[in-house]
């Protein structure tokens, strides 16, 4: 069974207010999506 870690408390303070960032300033939803999803894979870290 793997578990995921999880970020340090930090990160998921950054990542939140950026999603809140992104979701205000981009009105685009196709776009809000693909920002995040690269927001959240920039400060993900690889398993392993």
């Amino acid at each position: 069974m793997s578990r995921r870690k999880r970020l340090s408390k930090g990160i998921r303070k950054y990542l939140r207010r950026e999603k809140a960032r992104i979701r205000r300033e981009i009105h685009d939803l196709v776009e809000q999506e693909r920002l995040i999803k690269e927001l959240i894979e920039r400060h993900a870290k690889n398993p392993g």
